[in-house]
């Protein structure tokens, strides 16, 4: 009998009723049942999965292999127990809450067939809520690398393997990790695979969140994750040795699984597991958090990894939750965040944790400007709008200014909240009277404007434009919830209509606009007509 192109993995416990679906996924398979091997290992469910596998093994009996065995706790023993009897050219590994396209299998066996891949990621996404990493999916590619790409991102075992690669190194997950366990079989498969292969032009695999929110790496606690991260990082530490490539990987770890332990729940933990998720943290930092990696991180995952590292305990709470964000201390041409541990006698962190770079530095301004009060100023036609905006920076502001700007953000800033201006552009120069100063509660910057208003039709966001360190930036000043002024009528001759709105994204935006336009004199028109003509007869 011919060995079929692949063998679908599926290690299951307690997942009715989504392994319904993901087997029907899986047999209706556009690449047929003859080329396609089914092995799924119920790991002593007690709800109906395991009645479930025999009730389509019955019905496929040459494309489904059923095996039972007690609980083992994770995916890992009943994945390495599919992965021994596994007959296919490739392996493919599928979550038994998950389903997959209808062409996935065939096009990720053509592709690593055309290619000489030996391992193939096709384009996953989530659903009913489940996040999935997309920047890897952004374009196909055959050969993209472990160091030099988004897959450290994407390290779930869900991709396709050659089965030789994995029989020549041996490759199996380990047991005793409850999360994660995935990790360094992908890392490792990763790291020796000849050529890696992305597909991004169909969606290959549908993560699902369970409705109870009971998939297993929403179940784990603080420690469990850190011991298991701890695991995953000195594994591959045996595969790579230090260095960029080395840096490249552990990126994700620092980004997600050791950051994840420091975030919002943080500070609900009790005090003796808060000491230890900080001292475990502190022994990754130690062996693994090198300049490079900490200078790649934005400034609010590194300084609560430097915090955690410095086992400041007490400082690491307060930066998870305060509601308000620090002001940035604008000094020397450089911008710090001014977190909790920010120059502390006792922290001992080294100013470029809170150092904010080109890139992190709009969403850290953005966060902590917004309106402090706004009205009308008039004086018979003249109409001038009167701002208090609290900027969030402190230090060297003195170029801090407002201004009204025609036309809406791009949207590339909207994650962020501002934008870097591009390099070599030039602003008008600012329009009005200004003045700064502290604000009481070092918050950040007031700066108290007022811009006269143009008679003419415009939508304007207003800004605070701020240099800092040869770049200027660009960001909108948010209404906060505060009462805005009345519309208002302005003019007599051609009256205009004026008003102050939050947009949707909460901004503060200025309209202006005629309340009639005004009708054109027979004179008027004759001469614009005579002028579109001759215009015409010039071409």
């Amino acid at each position: 009998m011919t060995s079929p192109d692949v063998t679908v993995v599926v290690a299951v416990y307690n997942t009715m009723p989504y392994l319904t679906e993901c087997l029907n996924s899986l047999v209706g398979q556009s690449i047929g049942l003859d080329r396609l091997e089914i092995v799924a290992v119920d790991d002593g469910s007690t709800d109906d999965s395991g009645a479930e596998l025999d009730r389509f093994a019955k019905k496929y009996p040459d494309t489904v292999k059923v095996i039972h065995q007690a609980n083992s706790g994770g995916p890992a023993a009943p994945s390495n127990r599919a992965l021994d009897v596994a007959t296919g050219r490739y392996v493919y590994f599928i979550g038994s809450d998950d389903h997959l396209g209808k062409e996935a299998l065939a096009r990720m066996v053509a592709c690593a067939d055309k290619h000489d891949s030996d391992v193939v990621v096709g384009k996953m996404v989530g659903t009913n809520g489940r996040y999935v990493h997309q920047a890897l999916f952004k374009k196909s590619d055959p050969d993209v690398s472990l160091y030099d790409s988004a897959l450290p991102f994407t390290l779930a075992n869900t991709k396709l393997f050659r089965r030789e690669l994995v029989d020549k190194y041996k490759l199996r997950f380990p047991e005793d990790l409850p999360v994660g366990s995935d990790q360094p079989f992908t890392i490792e498969a990763c790291v020796r695979a000849r050529k890696i292969s992305v597909l991004a032009d169909y969606t290959y695999y549908y993560a699902v969140k369970r409705g109870d929110a009971s998939n297993i790496t929403y179940r784990a606690d603080h420690l469990a994750r850190l011991r298991c991260t701890t695991e995953i990082m000195k594994h591959a530490a045996g595969l790579i040795e230090a260095g960029p490539q080395r840096d490249a990987l552990f990126k994700r770890h620092f980004t997600w699984e050791l950051a994840k332990l420091v975030q919002d729940d943080f500070p609900s933990l009790d005090e003796a597991t808060r000491q230890e998720v900080c001292a475990g943290v502190a022994r990754l930092a130690d062996e693994y958090f090198t300049d490079a990696l900490r200078d790649s991180l934005d400034v609010k995952r590194r300084v609560r990894i430097g915090l955690a590292q410095r086992g400041a305990v007490q400082e690491l709470v307060r930066a998870v939750t305060d509601e308000s964000e620090p002001p940035c201390l604008i000094e020397d041409g450089r911008a710090y965040v001014r977190y909790p541990g920010f120059r502390s006698a006792g922290v001992d962190m080294p100013d470029r944790f809170f150092e904010a770079d080109a890139e992190s530095l709009p969403k850290v301004l953005a966060d902590a400007t917004g309106l402090v009060s706004a009205q009308w100023e008039q004086t018979g036609e003249k109409l001038a709008l009167s701002l208090a905006v609290r900027a969030g920076a402190v230090g060297d502001t003195g170029s801090a200014v407002i201004r009204l700007v025609q036309g809406a953000m791009p949207k590339s800033s909207d994650k962020a909240g501002g934008r870097r201006l591009p390099d070599g552009h030039e602003a008008a120069a600012p329009v009005g009277e200004f003045s700064r100063e502290p604000m009481p509660d070092g918050s950040g910057t007031l700066i108290r404007a007022t811009i006269p208003i143009e008679p003419k039709r415009a939508k304007l966001g207003v800004r605070v434009h701020l240099d800092v360190a040869g770049s200027t930036y660009e960001i909108p000043v948010k209404t906060c919830g505060l009462p805005l002024p009345l519309a208002r009528r302005w003019r007599e001759r051609i009256p205009y209509r004026i008003s102050a709105n939050a947009n949707p994204k909460g901004r503060l935006v200025i309209t202006t606009a005629p309340l009639w336009e005004p009708k054109l004199g027979w004179a008027t028109r004759l001469r614009t007509l005579l002028s579109r003509v001759k215009r015409k007869l010039t071409r």
